[in-house]
């Protein structure tokens, strides 16, 4: 009975990689469709990530030392991206003024304006 049950899962274990497979190819095949080119449709991501040359806080303070004044978080954003500073994100002017609050090396001298210390 025992050797019987052993072949018995040996048979379900073949039988799911086979079908495993069958499935990673239709996972595969639809996220072709959708144009995401298999990177990450299967998980359910939508494509990849942005990726920039250098972080955001870099560019904020590139765009605040060209400017040579203090800077309303709204100018600000709008600066980084003439700069071609690429995000995805849904609310880019909260992520603007996140990092203008958690970085040191930026100071507000007057409510929502920030220079470069």
């Amino acid at each position: 009975m025992l050797a019987e049950g052993r072949r018995h899962r040996a048979r379900l274990l073949k039988e799911r990689k086979k079908v495993q497979g069958r499935l990673t190819a239709i996972d595969r095949e639809i996220a072709m469709l959708n144009g995401s080119g298999g990177g990450g449709a299967a998980r359910g991501g939508g494509g990849r990530r942005k990726r920039n040359e250098k972080p955001l806080r870099d560019v904020i303070e590139g765009v605040l030392r060209k400017a040579g004044k203090p800077m309303k978080v709204g100018e600000i954003v709008a600066a980084v991206e003439r700069t071609g500073y690429q995000s995805g994100s849904a609310n880019f002017r909260g992520i603007v003024n996140q990092t203008l609050i958690k970085e040191k090396r930026f100071t507000s001298p007057a409510r929502a304006t920030y220079t470069v210390k």
